[in-house]
């Protein structure tokens, strides 16, 4: 029997396409731009996207969570005269956030994730399902994602945190997937299942699939996401098998059903 469920959030419960993501960042450059600066919003984008690719570069083949605080503090020392260092070198952090106060970039943080949760829609039915499973199994949240406070008032604000048993964010954790850290962190969160019965699901085939399997989970593929979104992704490989194959997250109670007999 699948006693936990967890669900992966970005293009799993919430697709998330390239001009919806592009357009909370605007949002953001345009409030950084007016309270911080006087800065040019147009400024401010070119520059976000640059530590955005940085952060990726440095964080990402290490396992680890890039930061949104980092990042909007590497972004106003820019602006405010700090130049970049070369592509193959690292910020130096401490210089940097001499040039902003912490809740200059905690401001610049809440204003992104509140633009997020207000652009972006859930899966059709994504709701229902984290109900429906939750009347009998455990559920949780598993991601990646830079700002776990994001995904919290996110699954607030749709009404799912009631149905939750946890939230589990690389942001906080430290790591991502498909890192064995994570899934660790997520199955002591859910109460310490038997690997065997926590069934996850994602769009990402290294980071859930893979992650998921060699963890020794359960693990279902949704093979489907926007076209254009930006998210990290992977292509399916002959590296593991997935235990279900889904084209929505509605067809998860299915799977879950048909694993339980």
């Amino acid at each position: 029997m699948i006693e936990a469920v967890t669900l992966d959030f970005g293009n799993t419960l919430v697709p998330v396409p390239g001009t919806a993501l592009r357009e909370v960042v605007a949002i953001t450059a345009r409030a950084m731009a007016e309270r911080l600066g006087p800065f040019d919003p147009g400024r401010v984008l070119g520059v976000w996207a640059e530590e955005r690719d940085r952060q990726f570069r440095e964080e990402v083949p290490q396992f680890r969570e890039v930061d949104m605080a980092q990042r909007i503090v590497r972004i106003l020392a820019r602006l405010r005269g700090m130049p970049a260092p070369p592509e193959d070198a690292r910020w130096d952090d401490a210089d940097a956030a001499a040039l902003s106060d912490p809740a200059e970039a905690a401001w610049a943080v809440d204003v992104y994730s509140g633009a997020f949760v207000a652009a972006l829609p859930a899966a059709p039915g994504a709701g229902e399902v984290i109900a429906r499973l939750a009347l009998d199994r455990r559920v949780a949240v598993l991601s990646n994602w830079p700002l776990a406070a994001t995904i919290d008032r996110y699954c607030e604000a749709n009404g799912w945190t009631p149905h939750l048993a946890a939230i589990v964010v690389s942001q906080r954790v430290g790591t991502i997937k498909p890192h064995p850290a994570i899934f660790a962190a997520a199955q002591e969160a859910l109460g310490g299942p038997p690997p065997d019965r926590i069934l996850h699901v994602g769009d990402d085939w290294a980071a859930d699939v893979v992650g998921a399997k060699r963890a020794g989970w359960r693990a279902a593929w949704l093979a489907s996401r926007p076209e254009d979104s930006p998210l990290p992704g992977s292509e399916r490989d002959e590296s593991v098998e997935a235990d279900a194959v889904v084209a929505s997250i509605s067809e998860v109670p299915a799977v879950v059903a048909a694993l339980d007999a």
